[in-house]
């Protein structure tokens, strides 16, 4: 982020929070990712397509080769690879930038949907999550498996490198996440996140995960996106909820509800400034959410016109971008409408 961009982002205002921008596709919208450029917006639709948009003018480009629902999309460190993960088991990678981008590589991964990839900061490694209990890395530049983390006893949501690249963490549906030394595969640490895993034994369903992982800047803390207090799983009755852990001892420190919200908490992200920035989509409709990490409530709830199921924010920091049910991607600003 630019020092200009740093400055603005610092000034946020979440209770001027307003959508500022919408593209249509069509279908039900997976999930979302900007390039580390700033200049794409790339969507995982329901028709299996993969949709790039272009941020300044909205060009929308349909890039085909998954068999079924995409979901995870990661990016070199310099934007010119993207990589896609499909629950028809496959990893695909892209020219990100080409007029009409085309699959460069098809690898299958796993043994069942893969649900979560991630590219470690020096963009030497792709590391991908599945039903099938896994952690699996990967050569970016080759596509080559490296080795795989064992140790999960549920299906794997979440998968995210640290910033140090040595270590890696890997959420899953039972609300464990595992820290692991990326050299070796071992497993160095557990942080037990339970309260966002829900039996229903009259359903016979289990339900919930951690849904997402990310650091605060200090790489003090570690915040898990999810869902509590699923009564009714199968009617979607459940709420948001954001565990956040003290990475050196594994304890959690704090637990951030969204007050009055009906859905799960796909993504929650800590933002420059410090605050953490969630959405939220469920039976209640779309948010987005903001809390101060050392507050359980939140200080502001953005409603959104549809059920959203991702988000992520732009490399600016004012710009958050949600994929929602009713086939659009919406961008929202998090600052006061310009006049």
């Amino acid at each position: 982020m630019s020092r200009e961009n740093q400055l603005s982002a610092d000034k946020i205002d979440p209770k001027a929070s307003h959508v500022a921008t919408q593209w249509k596709h069509g279908r039900p919208m997976i999930s979302c990712r900007f390039d580390p450029t700033g200049e794409y917006l790339f969507g995982a639709s329901e028709d299996n397509m993969i949709v790039r948009w272009e941020v300044a003018t909205g060009k929308k480009v349909v890039m085909e080769g998954h068999d079924t629902w995409a979901r995870g999309i990661a990016f070199s460190p310099d934007g010119k690879i993207v990589v896609t993960s499909g629950y028809d088991d496959r990893l695909i990678w892209w020219n990100a930038r080409e007029a009409q981008p085309k699959p460069i590589r098809t690898v299958v991964a796993h043994d069942g949907w893969i649900r979560t990839i991630s590219v470690s900061p020096d963009g030497k490694w792709l590391a991908s999550g599945a039903n099938d209990r896994l952690v699996k890395l990967w050569d970016l530049q080759d596509g080559k498996m490296v080795r795989q983390f064992v140790g999960h006893e549920s299906h794997v949501y979440s998968t995210l490198f640290h910033p140090d690249g040595q270590h890696l963490l890997s959420g899953d549906l039972k609300g464990q996440v595992k820290q692991w030394e990326v050299s070796s595969g071992k497993q160095l640490k557990t942080f037990d996140g339970k309260a966002l895993h829900t039996y229903n034994g009259g359903q016979g369903v289990d339900y919930g995960g951690v849904r997402s992982l990310s650091l605060s800047s200090d790489r003090k803390f570690l915040a898990c996106a999810g869902l509590h207090k699923a009564t009714n799983p199968l009617g979607a009755v459940n709420e948001p909820l954001v565990m956040i852990f003290d990475c050196e001892s594994g304890k959690v420190v704090k637990s951030l509800i969204g007050t009055g919200i009906k859905g799960i908490a796909w993504r929650a992200m800590y933002h420059p400034n410090g605050l953490l920035v969630g959405v939220s989509g469920g039976s209640g409709g779309g948010f987005l959410v903001f809390w101060k990490p050392d507050q359980e409530k939140e200080i502001h709830k953005l409603k959104l016109p549809d059920t959203t199921r991702e988000m992520d924010l732009h490399p600016d920091g004012i710009r958050v971008a949600t994929a929602h049910f009713d086939g659009h991607v919406r961008i929202c600003r998090m600052a006061a409408k310009v006049t």
